[in-house]
């Protein structure tokens, strides 16, 4: 069948180059639509009963992940001069579009009775009466309101919250607006000689794609650059090098235009689809001019060595496509929106680079000149051959040798097994010293966090969350506990809202600032329900004027008046600690609070969002590993048909994932879904090289006298196409090391690891396995 195959391509080269070349120009169109994500909520599914909560806490209140903060520490802020370019800093920000509203000291209120009793607020700094800046000071600093939200008094830390446009923020806008923002804040910073810090879920997704954006050019010009570089020592061969980078080449194209095809978006898992389309296209390239260049030396005849290098060749390469593609195909069937699109894209990709390969490697040699002896010289090379031949010598005299080792590497791997912990955070890829990580750290410090972290009370009554002071009462106890947390940072609340205004009825005392008592609360319960109903009505005069009490009202209650939001901030302390949180201390106080039978309470926000994607991811990963093991297998079983071969195909692949998983036990690098990643994606390529040798091995083993004849003849026939393609794809996954992403990094030099190992124990352990095999054989 094979060398029908190959006869057919031979037949109509110059047709299928062109409807090659043809798709890869409409796949170079698509190209120019794809676009980077800045979403982080698709790696847990729909269907999720978190994410149902989450979804429906933003349909009623909006989506609060629209801020960005910034931050500074100084003890000169209320300097006149510090102070005014303080108050610029903020005005120029309110100037930057698409910002929507700013929230910092610039912005303070204070509440009080004007002369017909109502209340007012009024601006407690004013930029053209700076003068009086120490009594400005003493009245903010006499509202606790603003103690944990806009300043920490005990660092002297200030904090401004920037408000984006929903829909800027989800398109490439909202780059141009970070830099904006951050351009002048820099500008500040650099006059004022204080540092300027940033954060926000926003600010670290956009700067965390911008990096993405960067680590993709730089990991496809070294994987081409270092491929080609491997491949002009191996070959010797301008053309050989070229045709194999023009193959991987289309195969990026192709990747890239899929993505834009199917709607998806280059996201930190997507981003590394086209490097792993070189990588693992260039062993494709090996195996068929490898083939090529030593049934040249056997036949001396340019087309037939075409022919026999497709036929030999074809049945090799498309199971070791196929099982790469299953290893990462298998992510399309997990219900992660991000998982599916890399699973299929990376599948479809891999076994579209294999029909690309099987077409153009004999139609471009055959136009091009036979090859030249120097070019195929690296087939009787004294190194490799002296280097095969000791292999060979260990296979056959140090069998025990390598059983004792591989036992004993085993059982290493498997105690290093049973330290593996699984945990994530939010930014835990990014290097300690990543700005990034340490302008959150900043706000960790003095604010305690601002991962949002958000809690729903449904009263299940209408006008329930404004017309109960027991709600009230319990709602505050919530908060103060809350806010008690070492790690939650205070946030504005409907009742830190009430105890405002309750304080500048009262004069403006700090002692002031509390709940309403009963008979208070009687008197003023009319007017709130009057004032929200106005709210609801952007109409009135009311509603037109802007007032302070309305707009809180309308944030932290839904449009019923029925539930209540509490928003406050938290540490990213992870996906360890995080349930311990929730499950220990938040969950069994609001228990005792709240009642069910009066109450529905759900904990939600962007924190707990991330962390129980990253949990999803994991788990699904584990499942596809299972699915990626059960499907090549039978890959296997459909090949060889034999029992005893699909025994060793699996021992030999499973001992270098067992080295690996206890490799990263014994250092300590933690299960989270970069590093969960390397165990599927690596058992779909080293099946790759069992299935090279083990087809050759079958080829062969009815023109040798014996099964020892047929392992020395395999050894020395495949074993420099296995080295050569295991120096590429150590190679190739190597580049992902010098990400500064920890997850991308783990997946370079674990994965880099797993396929080195599965190269020296497809050289060893295999052979040394079917001698053994041989041998129980004939004493029988």
């Amino acid at each position: 069948m094979w060398q029908k195959i190959a006869d057919f391509v031979l037949r109509f080269r110059v047709l299928l180059i062109i409807v090659i070349l043809a798709i890869t120009g409409v796949m170079g169109y698509y190209t120019t639509k794809v676009r980077m994500s800045y979403d982080s909520t698709g790696a847990i599914p729909t269907t999720n009963p978190k994410y149902k909560v989450y979804r429906d806490f933003q349909n009623k209140f909006g989506n609060n992940g629209n801020s960005i903060v910034l931050g500074v520490k100084t003890d000169k802020l209320f300097e006149p001069a510090m102070f005014k370019a303080y108050l610029d800093l903020v005005d120029q920000i309110k100037k930057v579009p698409s910002v929507e509203g700013v929230l910092s000291i610039a912005d303070a209120v204070s509440l009080g009775k004007d002369s017909s009793g109502k209340l007012t607020g009024t601006p407690i700094f004013n930029k053209q009466q700076l003068q009086n800046l120490d009594s400005s000071k003493t009245v903010f600093q006499s509202l606790p309101i603003y103690n944990g939200l806009l300043y920490n008094k005990d660092s002297n830390a200030y904090l401004m919250m920037v408000t984006i446009n929903k829909e800027d923020l989800g398109t490439k806008e909202r780059v141009r607006i970070i830099n904006d923002i951050v351009s002048v804040g820099d500008d500040f910073q650099l006059k004022q000689k204080t540092d300027v810090h940033y954060s926000g879920l926003p600010f670290i997704r956009t700067q965390m794609a911008e990096k993405i954006k960067k680590e993709l050019n730089l990991f496809l010009a070294l994987s081409l650059g270092l491929t080609a570089l491997i491949l002009l020592i191996i070959f010797r061969s301008f053309t050989a090098m070229l045709v194999s980078m023009l193959i991987v080449s289309i195969g990026v194209i192709w990747s890239f235009g899929a993505l834009a095809i199917f709607g998806y978006k280059i996201s930190i898992l997507t981003g590394v689809i086209p490097p792993l389309v070189v990588v693992i296209g260039i062993p494709n390239c090996i195996y068929f001019l490898n083939k090529y260049h030593t049934e040249y030396n056997l036949t001396g005849d340019k087309m037939t060595a075409l022919r026999n290098m497709v036929g030999k060749m074809g049945i090799v390469t498309l199971f070791t496509n196929l099982t790469a593609a299953i290893g990462f195909g298998v992510f399309s069937f997990t219900d992660s929106v991000v998982l599916k699109e890399f699973g299929l894209v990376a599948g479809l990709n891999i076994m579209a680079l294999f029909f690309v390969s099987l077409i153009l490697i004999p139609a471009v040699f055959s136009f091009l000149p036979a090859p030249h002896t120097n070019q195929t010289k690296y087939t009787e090379s004294k190194v490799m051959n002296g280097l095969l031949n000791k292999i060979t010598t260990w296979v056959f005299d140090h069998k025990k040798t390598i059983f004792a080792g591989t036992l004993v590497l085993c059982a290493a791997g498997l105690f290093g097994i049973f330290r593996l912990k699984s945990v994530g955070h939010m930014v835990d890829d990014l290097p300690s010293k990543d700005v990034i990580l340490t302008d959150l750290k900043f706000f960790e410090h003095n604010f305690k966090g601002i991962m949002p972290l958000d809690i729903s009370i449904d009263t299940k009554k209408k006008y329930g969350a404004l017309t109960s002071l027991e709600t009230w009462e319990k709602v505050d106890a919530l908060t103060n506990f809350l806010e008690a947390q070492p790690e939650i940072g205070g946030g504005i609340t409907l009742i830190k809202g009430v105890k405002f205004v309750k304080q500048g009825f009262s004069g403006g005392g700090a002692e002031n600032y509390a709940l309403p008592s009963a008979t208070e609360f009687s008197g003023i319960r009319p007017q709130l329900l009057s004032t929200f109903n106005k709210q609801k009505h952007p109409q009135s005069d009311t509603a037109k004027s802007g007032d302070q009490l309305n707009k809180m009202l309308y944030s932290f209650v839904d449009s019923n008046a029925q539930t209540i939001r509490v928003s406050v901030n938290v540490a990213d302390i992870g996906s360890v600690e995080m349930p311990k949180l929730i499950d220990t201390r938040i969950k069994p106080l609001i228990d005792s609070l709240f009642e069910k039978d009066k109450y529905d309470v759900h904990i939600t926000g962007a924190s707990i969002i991330y962390l129980e994607g990253s949990n999803f991811i994991i788990n699904s990963l584990k499942e596809s590993l299972l699915w990626a093991f059960a499907m090549i297998l039978v890959c296997i079983i459909i090949l060889f048909r034999s029992g005893k071969i699909v025994f060793m195909a699996l021992l030999t692949n499973i001992v270098p994932l067992m080295i690996t998983a206890g490799v990263m036990g014994w250092l300590n690098i933690p299960l989270k879904p970069s590093t969960v990643l390397v165990f599927s994606v690596a058992l779909g390529i080293t099946v790759d090289v069992t299935i090279r040798f083990l087809v050759n091995y079958k080829q062969e083993l009815p023109k040798h006298n014996s099964v020892a004849d047929t392992v020395r003849y395999t050894i020395k026939d495949t074993g420099l196409s296995i080295i050569f393609t295991s120096i590429i794809l150590v190679v190739g996954f190597g580049v992902f090391a010098v990400s500064e992403f920890g997850g991308t990094q783990a997946l370079g030099y674990l994965t880099s690891l797993t396929l080195f190992l599965a190269m020296v124990f497809n050289l060893t352990l295999l052979p040394a396995l079917l001698l053994v095999m041989d041998r129980k054989k004939t004493k029988k």
